[in-house]
């Protein structure tokens, strides 16, 4: 893989049943210097609804009523605010080395980057991780595994494996602005960053997370061609190197943020934050800044800042190993002295055990079940029915009438199935919380 290729700029679109590539509208020109084909990615991204809608949708604790924590919308753009450092500095140092492309500036590294960290989250359904983990719970149950007969092993793989990652490429590359003919129509380049898991379903659950459905496999595969990423089977292929820097800033930010948002709530103390980051951050107690609140977000910067450049240098040392395929750890970070790759997994590990477990989110977690139970009774049924040529009752014509977009005949089974998901999995906390208790009949006035 070379940096040429890696960079494209190029955008698809499905036509007629085939992958070909899209024009930007409305897009800018690149040599004045005003708009250049990223930050057209930047624009759609920042504009989106889907993007708006983080605002309402967990982070780290559901349904939060403190002003001061994270939601998924802040943490996009932290996550994004670091990459775009890592990436200008790996830009510049690129750069130095002769590896840019003419065309190519550090700062559209940074740009690409940036990109990459704002879309990270949009596939999040409610109650992040619980909320994956509860649709896939509603499929695997013995009760509902029959709803999956007419549909193809890949098929039911990818339907009974809600994945956050796989939802966020579908999100951008189908459901937003052009819907159905290449979604954003972002870059090649932006799109190889955001995909860190690049191979479908077929794996889960002894591999864990994957960044693609069947339905987006042959949209990624016009991608991944235009970038030269090196394929490893039917579907799967090496990860973009710029996608390890997304997934450092999205690491540092979780890290260290989350256990900032404890502080905040008093689930975590100063002393603790401290001692989490002194390893890291040089903290004096003779320091000036005695508000906790302005402690948090000194030691905070300065813990970030350590991370970014290093991280940064890390990437270079393996630039050649990561455009080769051939990178020998799971992350940028593993790679880090032991300062920063202590630091940011033991922060993770207090998160861990202070944090995700607190009573406070757990009674949230736990309600999310029978949550998203409610709404996939309410939705798959006549999804089923409809997808199979059946004739729909009325209630089961009311159920499907929720849905912003519809459910046709023509649709097979997967594809309604997809639907419901889309919808479900693009709500905030809030709005499935309330739409699975009205559907209930709970409250009914």
């Amino acid at each position: 893989m070379d940096w040429t290729t890696l960079l494209s700029t190029r955008r698809f679109k499905l036509k007629n049943g085939h992958i070909e590539a899209a024009r930007a509208i409305g897009g800018g020109d690149p040599a004045s210097g005003l708009r250049s084909d990223f930050h057209i990615d930047h624009d759609r991204l920042v504009f989106s609804s889907a993007f708006r809608r983080l605002g309402r949708k967990t982070q780290v604790h559901p349904l939060a009523v403190n002003d001061h924590t994270h939601n998924r919308l802040t943490h996009s753009m932290e996550v994004a605010s670091v990459g775009r450092s890592l990436g200008n500095q790996v830009g510049a140092m690129l750069a130095a080395a002769g590896h840019l492309p003419g065309s190519i500036t550090p700062f559209d590294i940074g740009a690409v980057v940036q990109v990459a960290c704002l879309a990270h989250d949009l596939g999040n359904p409610p109650f992040g991780h619980t909320g994956e983990d509860a649709l896939r719970d509603w499929f695997r149950n013995p009760d509902n595994t029959h709803w999956l007969a007419p549909l193809s092993r890949a098929e039911q793989s990818d339907i009974r494996s809600y994945e956050g990652n796989a939802h966020g490429l579908r999100m951008v590359s189908s459901l937003e602005l052009y819907v159905g003919e290449g979604g954003m129509r972002l870059t090649s380049a932006a799109l190889g960053a955001l995909v860190k898991y690049p191979w479908t379903s077929d794996t889960y659950p002894e591999r864990g997370k994957f960044n693609i459905y069947r339905s987006e496999l042959g949209y990624f595969e016009a991608i991944a061609s235009e970038l030269g990423l090196i394929r490893r089977g039917s579907s799967e292929w090496v990860r973009h190197p710029l996608s390890y820097l997304m997934e450092a800033a999205d690491d540092i930010c979780y890290a260290i943020l989350d256990l900032e948002d404890a502080v905040e709530i008093g689930m975590l103390d100063m002393e603790e934050f401290e001692r989490a980051l002194g390893g890291l951050v040089g903290i004096e107690k003779s320091w000036p800044i005695s508000d906790p609140r302005q402690r948090c977000s000194a030691l905070r910067g300065s813990a970030v800042g350590k991370c970014v450049n290093e991280v940064a240098g890390r990437f270079m040392a393996f630039e050649h190993q990561l455009r080769r395929g051939e990178f020998p750890a799971k992350d940028l970070i593993s790679v880090c002295s032991p300062a920063v790759r202590d630091t940011v997994q033991g922060a993770k590990e207090l998160a861990s055990r202070r944090i995700y477990r607190h009573r406070t989110k757990l009674m949230t977690e736990i309600a999310a079940y029978p949550c998203m139970g409610a709404l996939l009774d309410v939705l798959i049924p006549p999804a089923f029915a409809l997808s199979t040529g059946k004739t729909l009752s009325t209630r089961e014509h009311l159920h499907l009438a929720l849905m912003d977009r519809k459910i046709e005949a023509s649709d097979t089974p997967y594809q309604a199935y997809m639907k419901v998901l889309d919808f479900i999995g693009a709500m905030t906390d809030n709005t499935a919380a309330t739409l699975a208790r009205e559907v209930s009949g709970i409250g009914i006035h």
